[in-house]
């Protein structure tokens, strides 16, 4: 047996190996879209505040129900897309969508970013608004560097830049609305297309 041979046979290996460990169906699509949404939902959420004559949200206010309404649309419409792409995605692929990879990848991914959303929740009900923008990036980048060992490697670094984003915006917590359109907005556009060109097309 050749030299190219055994590179072949040793690149159909890894590929196996990758295919069996990795969850490689995450479309780059999805994360473009997810930051499209939450671009808009900022927007929206903008307004809201905007037209109501405060540069704050208080917690019985109708305007605050709005924006949490806001922003589980925003949540359920990437949560959904993701779900719809990648399936189309696995099924060109030949893959199976739901099997024990992408089983380890949504645990290690949702434990974080469940804690995450508990602890900003009572921190919320506790009349502590400041550093939200801050902790939902630093949960949420936390879930990303969790998930990426069961995923496309390069998700960690999104995960990172998420991390450092909530720790300025930590410095910052005047500019929390700006921290997180750049975070779940910007980043993931940017992301996103990173991997549609990279797994994608």
């Amino acid at each position: 047996m050749s030299t190219e041979d055994y590179l072949k046979d040793i690149t159909e290996i890894k590929d196996m190996m990758n295919k069996s460990s990795r969850f490689l169906s995450l479309s780059g699509l999805s994360g473009i879209m997810a930051g499209i949404y939450a671009l808009a939902g900022a927007a929206i959420a903008y307004y809201l505040v905007s037209q109501s004559g405060r540069n704050y949200l208080i917690l019985d206010g109708k305007i605050f129900t709005f924006i949490l309404i806001d922003l589980a649309a925003v949540a359920l419409l990437s949560i959904v897309t993701a779900i719809i792409l990648s399936t189309q995605k696995a099924k060109k692929n030949n893959e199976t969508l739901w099997n024990g990879t992408s089983k380890r990848l949504l645990s290690a991914f949702l434990i974080p970013l469940i804690t995450g959303g508990i602890y900003i929740l009572i921190k919320i009900f506790s009349n502590h608004y400041g550093l939200t923008g801050s902790l939902m990036l630093i949960f949420y980048g936390l879930a990303l560097v969790n998930a990426s060992k069961y995923t496309i490697g390069n998700v960690k670094y999104l995960g990172y830049i998420e991390i450092l984003l909530g720790l300025i915006c930590a410095i910052y917590p005047g500019y929390g609305f700006w921290f997180w359109v750049l975070g779940f907005g910007v980043m993931h556009i940017l992301y996103g297309s990173l991997i549609y060109i990279q797994h994608d097309r």
